[in-house]
């Protein structure tokens, strides 16, 4: 079932299973926020078994372009397209949010960034190739945050 989620009231629907819920939730509502006010987008997700495309094509990229593969089970997962940006999310129960971006015309904005929520220890898939930068956010307090460039073509 499609959840549509509200930034003005954070819910942990979906995401109950997690250790760090709440901050997991503010992490998702972050990213809606986001997509509100900057292309005017509704951001909904789905259980990840309903979207195994979403899922797949992620841990894709994942795999192919660094080796990677989340331990975590995936819970939620979306996919949109915003003008010319093909995005995909994937919410773990870990409190980890990986999401693509990847331009539909050109290479130009291609990447895979990773999103820890607060209370989360960095995973060990990720620890040694990373270094986390950290941001403020009302909704989801301290988030870690990292990225890698796409290269191939997915």
């Amino acid at each position: 079932m499609t959840y549509t989620v509200d930034f003005a009231t954070v819910s942990t629907v979906g995401l109950e299973s997690s250790p760090v819920a709440e901050a997991l939730a503010g992490l998702r509502a972050n990213e809606a926020r986001y997509f509100r006010n900057k292309y005017d987008h509704v951001f909904t997700v789905e259980p990840a078994a309903d979207a195994a495309a979403v899922v797949d094509w992620v841990h894709r990229i994942l795999k192919e372009e660094r080796d990677i593969v989340i331990s975590s089970r995936p819970l939620e997962a979306t996919a949109f397209q915003v003008e010319n940006i093909r995005m995909a999310y994937v919410f773990y129960e870990s409190g980890l949010s990986v999401n693509v971006m990847y331009t539909v015309d050109g290479d130009k904005k291609r990447a895979v960034g990773f999103k820890l929520a607060e209370g989360m220890e960095v995973p060990e898939e990720l620890a040694p190739r990373f270094k986390f930068a950290r941001q403020k956010s009302k909704l989801a307090g301290t988030i870690r945050g990292s990225y890698f460039v796409i290269k191939n073509e997915y």
